[in-house]
């Protein structure tokens, strides 16, 4: 049982890392669909992840979700504005890596972590602990001192980090599975995806058809790029610990950071730097309360023996 542990373990931890490393180095790929604009390469993501998300259903003959889903019309909605969110987040981060904004858009997902803390402050009411407080006051300064290193709010960074804030407090109260969840989400987003490229193709307008066949299969590729990882991500959350995945998460911002100062060779003036310093000083803060918060002991009832009265209060382990 110990060596089948370690080795479940060990799987969940290659899956994270795949997973986080390709989200991570995905800027490399979405420049090589150029011509193509953030639209088009947009519509034919959403195309393409919902053949690909179909055959792989059709492959382990999962459908049955399906039926309840269609069921149940409040659950529907909330897959249908999380499929909206989504769209917003997939597109500001193409048009943002074209763009020369690499930086800017791993800001986004580094201060993801404090925008769902104070989601879930003022939607859900959720009480912090002082640590989580000194998180999100680091990362509002954080937000003052890049708004004045940009001469504007980093509107980027923030985009990409509330609509996937958004997004995961929507799929936390759907509760679907990663491919059933893509599934439903692009077959929401396919018809009007497939309409826009069928108006940009009769408009002229198409790099689809325009470009030639390597890079047709180029654009024909982002629904692997977009499903693959999740399917990773799955295999890793059954077999990893929730705050393992919670530290390998930082992965993906960190190549993407590496990428647009040393690959991309984006500008990083002082004042950057120091906003930056203050994200990095309250995920710091955010993760060392994770952990003490993991290894404290937790409290555990013993059942009483016979013949004795039960005990008030819990033994800690």
């Amino acid at each position: 049982m110990a060596g089948t542990s370690k080795g479940e373990h060990r799987t969940g931890l290659l899956n994270g890392f795949a997973a986080y490393g390709m989200w991570g180095l995905v800027p490399l790929f979405w420049p090589l669909l150029k011509p193509a604009g953030a639209m088009e390469i947009l519509a034919h993501r959403m195309v393409w992840s919902l053949a690909f998300v179909a055959v792989a259903l059709v492959a382990v003959r999962r459908w049955a979700w399906a039926g309840r889903l269609l069921r149940q019309p409040r659950r529907l909605a909330l897959v249908a504005v999380a499929a909206a969110v989504i769209t917003v987040n997939w597109g500001v981060y193409i048009w943002a890596v074209n763009s020369g904004h690499v930086v800017e858009a791993s800001l986004g997902y580094f201060i993801n972590p404090l925008v769902t803390i104070a989601m879930g402050v003022l939607l859900l009411k959720e009480r912090l602990r002082p640590a989580q407080w000194a998180a999100v006051g680091v990362g509002l300064a954080a937000v003052v001192v890049l708004t004045v290193g940009y001469g504007r709010p980093p509107w980027i960074s923030l985009c990409l980090a509330f609509s996937f804030a958004t997004y995961g407090l929507v799929k936390k109260k759907v509760a679907l599975g990663g491919i059933e969840s893509l599934a439903t989400e692009t077959a929401i987003q396919f018809v009007p995806a497939l309409g826009y490229l069928l108006y940009l193709t009769a408009h002229g307008g198409s790099s689809f058809t325009t470009e030639g066949a390597g890079h047709g299969a180029l654009l024909a590729s982002t629904g692997v790029v977009t499903a693959l990882p999740l399917v990773c991500f799955g295999a890793a959350a059954i077999r990893v610990p929730l705050s393992t995945l919670g530290l390998l998460q930082y992965l993906a911002p960190v190549f993407q950071f590496l990428l647009g100062i040393f690959y991309f060779h984006e500008a990083m003036p002082p004042e950057r730097w120091a906003g930056f310093a203050l994200v990095w000083l309250a995920l710091g803060l955010l993760t060392a309360d994770a952990l003490r918060s993991a290894r404290r002991p937790r409290a555990v009832v013993v059942p009483p023996r016979v013949g004795t009265m039960p005990d008030s209060a819990p033994v800690d382990a």
